[in-house]
């Protein structure tokens, strides 16, 4: 769990979410509708965004999950983390680390996408205050940003 290892007995029909939440103490993955709808509890599996409500914690055992909690380094916020903030892409924030956990991989791959492919991506996560807009900006920044940095120049030259 973010890079850490977790060895613990769980019952059978533990839910990841519970597991995360409260058993590790990690509450940025948030529950919300309990069904895999709302998006909320996304966490990363292997590198690839599932429901933490309806993944049960032994279906897990000896894989890499990240949470939003794994995003920072410390008090530094992760490039998306900023760009959330920068664009207003969060209101209440309790929808927001799904958002996040959902468009990490995509962030990660540094292509450009356009507002229809990021809308596309976020289809999955419900938000009740932002109205998505200031999500799909927040994204553009984000890769834009991430773009800028992968072409700096390295110290090699």
């Amino acid at each position: 769990m973010n890079g850490e290892a977790h060895d613990r007995d769980v019952e059978p029909r533990l839910l990841l979410s519970d597991f995360i939440r409260d058993d590790l103490g990690l509450t940025g993955t948030n529950v919300g509708c309990e069904h895999g709808v709302c998006g909320t509890c996304t966490v990363l599996l292997d590198g690839a965004p599932v429901r933490s409500c309806t993944t049960l914690a032994v279906q897990v055992d000896g894989r890499r999950i990240t949470t939003v909690e794994g995003l920072s380094h410390g008090e530094e916020m992760h490039g998306l983390q900023r760009a959330f903030t920068a664009r207003h892409g969060l209101q209440c924030g309790f929808c927001t680390p799904g958002f996040l956990m959902t468009l990490l991989p995509a962030y990660n791959e540094a292509k450009p996408l356009d507002k229809d492919e990021i809308r596309e991506l976020i289809s999955g996560n419900l938000c009740r205050c932002t109205g998505y807009q200031q999500i799909v900006e927040a994204m553009q920044l984000a890769l834009e940003e991430a773009s800028e940095l992968a072409n700096l120049p390295t110290q090699d030259g």
